[in-house]
């Protein structure tokens, strides 16, 4: 038996019996127009709100969760996930935070990302003086892991 056969016997075990012709529906089995319309506002317009379960979380809370988070990290998917959903909220994440980051850009050994973590402090502060007391923080640790900042890259821009 050639391969074509073997095709065309496959198709035509897949393929519905009604091919070109849709089943007629009776008059008396079609629903009404306000029945199959509260059908699809029940399945489409009424979902309920999903939430995320840290809405009240204090921020030594949320520390902690991303500093586990981080510590867990194997690949740099998990890396760059971790970190846009660190710095999705609306407030800087810790010296502690940024410090397991870092080592866990180090241990996938990604170094631009490493670079990104330090324009999001700046991006995320609110003024430069605040950028200057995270960078005096994690001085130590950039030092260790040889990381340069994107003004040390880039001194033109």
């Amino acid at each position: 038996m050639s391969s074509l056969s073997v095709f065309r016997m496959a198709a035509r075990a897949i393929r519905p019996n009604s091919l070109y012709r849709a089943p007629q529906i009776t008059r008396s089995r079609m629903q009404s127009p306000v029945t199959l319309s509260a059908v699809r506002a029940s399945n489409f317009g009424t979902t309920s709100k999903l939430l995320s379960g840290h809405e009240d979380e204090t921020f030594e809370e949320f520390s902690a969760r991303f500093e586990k988070e981080f510590e867990g990290v194997q690949d740099v998917f998990e890396l760059q996930r971790n970190l846009n959903n660190c710095f999705a909220y609306d407030l800087v994440p810790s010296v502690e935070v940024l410090t397991a980051a870092l080592k866990a850009a180090r241990r996938v050994n990604d170094y631009p990302t490493a670079v990104r973590v330090f324009e999001g402090i700046k991006a995320k502060v609110e003024n430069p003086d605040q950028y200057k007391a995270y960078l005096e923080s994690l001085e130590p640790l950039r030092q260790e892991l040889g990381v340069a900042l994107r003004e040390e890259l880039y001194p033109q821009e």
